[in-house]
């Protein structure tokens, strides 16, 4: 959602005419929930609501808006419900409302503010720590991408610069762990730093500070066995230490490649995300960060 507002500013600001259809209604099995956008130009679309026959039938209809080459001003919104099985040959078997409206200030100055999945400090600049910032840039989550090593993060000139999106903050400290009381409440951590100690420093920092929704640390049963050891010894509560998760990652996924540790990683933040009772916090407006650019 954050990312279709942004290109819908990008497309009004160039004067790009575009029709926004948004789920309005869903009933029964449906692609895809109510409040799904997608933008439809005359050349291209972005954001779905839900594929196959219905977004074929969606965009044909917004395109026809389009087609006409009035104004916003002068074009009134249109619906659509579509039953699914018998409208459109498709098995879902429940019902979809869409709502038809031209791109302008109005649309733009109405879209929704919606929270994040998740806020993310996520330890590590490294192989692993690269394929997961990857991995959640296209995603509507909060992330500060902390390492001491500048040289470890990746250039945003060398690689494509729309990897970097601003959702994913880079911040280069020597104290690394002291960062653990800049995340909000309920906050997600994942520690995977090229330092067993360093993991130590950081994992005791967040335990300590309590407040957390996820807490997940790079490496095998026997590091969490040791870890578990050093951090009663710490005098971590026996409570607090079991809300580990080491090894990362959701079960039954045995590739170690980074870029598999990285699809299995996301997918168990998504699980905890949507688990959770309470959302994370939209970031503050003003934060000690240094960012990547677009």
């Amino acid at each position: 959602m954050p990312h279709l507002r942004d290109l819908a500013r990008a497309w009004h600001a160039a004067g790009r005419a575009a029709v926004l259809v948004e789920v309005t209604e869903a009933r029964g099995s449906a692609p895809r929930e109510a409040g799904a956008r997608m933008l439809v130009a005359a050349e291209q679309c972005a954001g779905t609501v839900g594929g196959g026959h219905l977004e074929l039938k969606a965009i044909a209809q917004a395109r026809e808006m389009l087609a006409t080459g009035a104004t916003a001003q002068d074009t009134a919104p249109q619906s659509a419900h579509y039953p699914l099985g018998p409208a459109l040959g498709q098995c879902c078997g429940g019902s979809v409302s869409l709502g038809f409206v031209m791109l302008d200030d109005a649309v733009l100055r109405g879209w929704p503010q919606e929270a994040p999945h998740f806020h993310l400090q996520l330890y590590g600049a490294g192989h692993v720590g690269r394929a997961i910032a990857r991995a959640l840039a296209p995603l509507h989550v909060v992330v500060d991408w902390i390492d001491e090593r500048e040289e470890e993060f990746p250039n945003p000139f060398q690689e494509q610069s729309s990897l970097w999106p601003p959702h994913i903050r880079k911040l280069c400290v020597d104290a690394v762990e002291a960062e653990v009381r800049h995340a909000p409440p309920g906050a997600f951590y994942l520690v995977l730093t090229h330092q067993h100690e360093l993991d130590m420093r950081i994992t005791e920092a967040v335990l300590r500070h309590g407040n957390f929704g996820y807490l997940g640390l790079i490496g095998s049963k026997t590091k969490r066995q040791r870890f578990v050891r050093r951090l009663e010894q710490r005098g971590i509560a026996p409570e607090s230490i079991a809300r580990i998760t080491c090894p990362i990652g959701i079960t039954g996924i045995v590739g170690k490649q980074p870029e598999v540790i990285a699809v299995a990683v996301v997918a168990q933040l998504l699980h905890v995300a949507e688990t959770t009772p309470s959302r994370a916090p939209a970031p503050p407006s003003a934060q000690r960060r240094q960012e990547f650019t677009r």
